[in-house]
């Protein structure tokens, strides 16, 4: 044990002695280290964070049923998972596709429109200056940089616009066709309905009546005073002996479809509030504001780093050289 102490105070002694030794190129090394992380993070273009938080709604609608959405009134706040589907949101093409057109973001960042791999330098450079992180108080957090610091703050305010925008469009691809045959449904109804209450109309035009008032038509016949009357009154009851059945059954049709109707409404109202109307799907807690100074780059960092880096590197290259000379003599 003690032997191994020695040896390794031994090591210790020439790393000391190695490096005083070598102190000049190990001096320059690390100077000239300083020096280049100096000059590039002079370079290195400033860039501004602007951030906006905004919380998800719990619902997305009006609800015309008792039964549905009893939890999600409009006035609550999303849960963790309205929070995980608005980050999928944001994350969308939709939605970058939108502020990459708005802003020019090719020209904004230098990119050719010509070049085979614009997609791909878009994409990285978008998904290096904008994120969208949850936060653990159920938030969403949008960060914005850009070496403009009012177009950052532009931009964050624009993507948090452009939640209910997004949204309502999705929604709208499900919703309206659901709504047309909500809608077609509905007119197929009340045109049977209509068709219907004209036969009925026509029926009663004929002298066919209904089945509590045709019960009568006996006991107006025996109260009948002359044999014209009495006439009038044997044909009606005739026609309505022939036609009083199929009153009947389009009465009590009538009846059913009335019925169907007013309870298909609600659907139908539902459908058509879910397919025109443009709800807001968050609750916006901080809106973003132009950055008055600089996120990145963190130049202290970056020089610090770099010289103790080239420190470390300057001692190790010594090293290596050293042995390769040795290891040369002995061969």
């Amino acid at each position: 044990m003690e032997k191994q102490d020695l040896n390794l105070e031994k090591e210790r002694n020439n790393l000391v002695q190695f490096i005083w030794q070598e102190r000049k190129p190990i001096i320059i090394i690390t100077s000239v280290s300083f020096v280049v992380a100096v000059i590039v993070s002079l370079l290195i273009t400033p860039l501004y964070l602007s951030t906006a938080i905004v919380f998800p709604a719990a619902s997305s609608n009006v609800s015309f049923s008792e039964q549905r959405n009893v939890k999600a009134a409009a006035m609550d706040f999303g849960e963790e998972e309205q929070a995980e589907q608005l980050v999928q949101i944001l994350q969308s093409s939709r939605i970058r596709d939108k502020i990459v057109n708005k802003y020019k973001l090719l020209d904004h960042y230098e990119i050719s429109k010509d070049d085979v791999n614009k997609n791909y330098k878009l994409n990285k450079a978008y998904n290096g200056n904008f994120s969208f992180t949850r936060t653990r108080f159920g938030s969403i957090q949008i960060d914005v940089l850009d070496e403009d610091p009012e177009l950052a703050a532009k931009m964050a305010n624009e993507i948090v616009d452009l939640i209910d925008t997004v949204k309502n469009e999705m929604i709208k691809e499900r919703t309206i066709p659901a709504f047309e045959v909500n809608k077609r449904k509905m007119a197929q109804l009340v045109q049977q309905k209509d068709l219907i209450l004209f036969q009925l109309d026509s029926l009663n035009n004929l002298g066919v009546v209904s089945n509590d008032i045709r019960s009568n038509l006996f006991q107006a016949l025996v109260d009948a005073n002359n044999a014209a009357e009495k006439a009038e009154i044997k044909e009606r009851i005739a026609i309505n002996t022939k036609l009083g059945s199929l009153y009947d059954a389009l009465e009590h049709t009538r009846n059913e479809l009335i019925i169907k109707i007013e309870e298909f409404r609600v659907s139908y109202e539902q459908a058509e509030s879910d397919a025109n109307a443009a709800f807001n799907h968050k609750f916006v807690v901080e809106k973003a504001v132009v950055a008055d100074r600089k996120e990145k780059p963190k130049r202290m960092i970056i020089v610090l780093v770099a010289t103790i880096g080239g420190l470390i590197f300057s001692i190790f290259f010594l090293l290596i050289r050293q042995r390769i000379q040795e290891l040369k003599l002995k061969a």
